[in-house]
């Protein structure tokens, strides 16, 4: 097969997929964008009278969920990554805790929101709440944070590390001042991957929080709202006509998207900063 027709129907594939990804998001807007306004924004949910509830709460609440789940599993990702790629021996130890990694990152998350629910809530006595939850997510991301901080870091030139030694600086600092620098690029854009999947997980949160808080928490053992959860429940639980339910839905879900999509803006400025950076622009 000629190497025009190949790039022909890679670049249709490509297409498709755009067209797809385009297509979800202006159908969630135009089925959304009805209900999204200020007092949709920043008042609290009515599950009797949606037309007079928001949802303010569930935002706070996704966004401190996302945060406890980031703390917990960023800076163990981080290390994990760092050991596996630069310190692991090549053995069956090793190879054995990539395996597991990997296995970790395909269990289905209504198992780790059990795990959450039996460890968190109620061995640990945390209860429903805030860290119970952010907790439960940041093991669900913590392989994602893992492997894309080993790679990112073995993709760094080896060269650098032979200059940062020959220069007289030890291991760590190579690390530290060199690897690390250099990897920063690629382990962000695996922390966003991990942030896309915590902030729009329901299963999880709806067993390790709850789900039906309409308040603020005011601290980690508080219950807690969400979006993805507020979600579910004006589709399936709370009674409301079903056009109703859909527009609340649609409308938070359009919500959901603009918050990750702020929280992607961020993380790829500070991408193309490091690597202007590294440049010398």
């Amino acid at each position: 097969m000629k190497t025009g027709v190949i790039k022909a129907i890679l670049c249709a594939i490509s297409l498709i997929s755009v067209v797809v990804l385009l297509g979800v998001v202006f159908y969630i807007l135009m089925a959304g964008a009805r209900v999204v306004s200020p007092g949709f924004l920043f008042r609290s949910p009515d599950y009797i009278n949606f037309e007079e509830g928001g949802i303010f709460p569930q935002i706070v609440g996704s966004l401190y969920l996302l945060a406890v789940s980031l703390l917990f599993a960023v800076p163990l990702g981080v290390a994990s990554g760092i050991y596996l790629a630069e310190y692991a021996p090549r053995n069956i130890v090793t190879m054995c805790t990539r395996l597991f990694v990997e296995c970790l990152a395909g269990i289905p998350s209504v198992v780790i929101g059990l795990f959450g629910l039996t460890f968190f809530v109620y061995y640990l006595g945390f209860g429903p709440s805030v860290l119970s939850g952010g907790l439960s997510l940041g093991i669900m991301i913590l392989p994602w944070t893992v492997r894309a901080s080993e790679e990112a870091i073995k993709s760094v030139p080896s060269t650098y590390r032979a200059a940062s030694l020959a220069l007289g600086a030890s291991k760590w600092q190579t690390i530290r001042l060199v690897v690390l620098k250099s990897a920063y690029p690629g382990m962000i854009t695996g922390i966003l991957l991990g942030a896309g999947k915590a902030i729009g997980e329901a299963a999880i949160v709806l067993l390790t929080t709850g789900g039906l808080a309409t308040f603020l928490p005011h601290s980690l053992f508080d219950d807690v709202g969400s979006l993805p959860v507020y979600i579910y429940l004006v589709l399936t639980v709370i009674p409301a006509s079903r056009e109703i339910g859909e527009a609340y839905a649609f409308g938070a879900s359009l919500v959901l998207i603009g918050i990750f999509l702020c929280i992607s803006i961020f993380a790829l400025l500070l991408r193309n900063r490091y690597i202007k950076r590294l440049r010398g622009e």
